[in-house]
């Protein structure tokens, strides 16, 4: 049977925020982190940002209770538990952080459902701290990428993955990649024919590709917002699975017509016959 690999960014695409902005914002040191923002890369900024709570007496506890007040939009967390409950393979990369997202995430009741999550470490220090730190170790060497940031490329994650998956010579296996950012374009770029890459509509990565439209093998299957999303995933999983003829229709993704857009609600036919690679600008 034919598997699927589905991978999430997760700021401004699990979350329709971005967690360091939020915890920033929140917790009041906006300020000094706009100062600060033109003198260091942003990991390293989000770490100095940490030790700055802290010396203003916020605790772990309350950095944890910040995080669990950004909202989840129901159909997000339909399409992950059901596209989980199918036996997709979900994971994470993001460039946020260990302690951000497996917070948000715990407090959603989405954790299990992945079985990856790659982004920047955490760690609370000996003085109760949380110390953000990069995934990769930029100050020693650099990884060469001119599209992400400095502390973790997410197109050398991706090939990891895709190494990763290829070694367990159980099952063939396709990838999805969802997110919005530059990065993300750039994990795209390691996409091959077959996979399927779900750019959000008018944010870095939709730029990119359309700048760049022969860059990319995948099919290209565009999202706008939150609703837009959980229907598009779901459909394309749907839609894979329908036209790999590994599963009979009654058995097709659960899609939870309640909690999603009843507009957007398709059934497997429908879906595959919808689910067209995205019209870009000519150039």
């Amino acid at each position: 049977m034919a598997g699927l690999v589905v991978v999430f960014d997760f700021d401004k695409t699990i979350i329709d925020w971005d967690s360091d902005n939020w915890v920033v914002e929140e917790l009041g040191v906006k300020d000094l982190f706009t100062q600060l923002l033109p003198t260091m890369p942003w990991n390293s900024l989000m770490d100095r940002m940490m030790r700055e709570l802290h010396s203003r007496g916020k605790t772990i506890e309350d950095i944890a209770e910040c995080l669990k007040k950004i909202p989840l939009h129901p159909n997000i967390a339909s399409a992950i538990k059901s596209a989980h409950a199918f036996g997709c393979d979900l994971r994470v990369l993001s460039a946020a952080n260990e302690f951000f997202i497996d917070t948000i995430l715990k407090h959603h009741g989405l954790m299990d459902c992945f079985s990856e999550i790659n982004t920047n470490p955490s760690i609370i220090d000996e003085q109760g701290r949380l110390r953000i730190l990069p995934y990769h170790d930029f100050h020693s060497s650099s990884h060469g990428c001119t599209i992400c940031p400095p502390s973790m490329c997410k197109g050398l994650i991706m090939e990891k993955m895709q190494a990763s998956v290829a070694a367990d010579g159980k099952k063939h296996k396709q990838f999805i990649y969802v997110g919005d950012g530059a990065p993300d374009f750039c994990a795209g770029l390691k996409l091959e024919e077959g996979d399927f890459l779900m750019p959000r509509r008018d944010f870095p990565i939709w730029d990119l590709i359309s700048a760049n439209p022969l860059f990319t093998k995948a099919k290209i299957y565009e999202w706008n917002d939150c609703d837009e999303l959980g229907a598009v995933l779901l459909n394309t999983v749907n839609a894979f699975f329908t036209e790999n003829k590994s599963r009979s229709t009654d058995q097709l993704v659960p899609v939870d017509c309640e909690s999603q857009n009843s507009s957007t609600c398709l059934t497997a036919h429908e879906a595959f016959q919808n689910a067209l690679p995205v019209p870009l600008p000519r150039q």
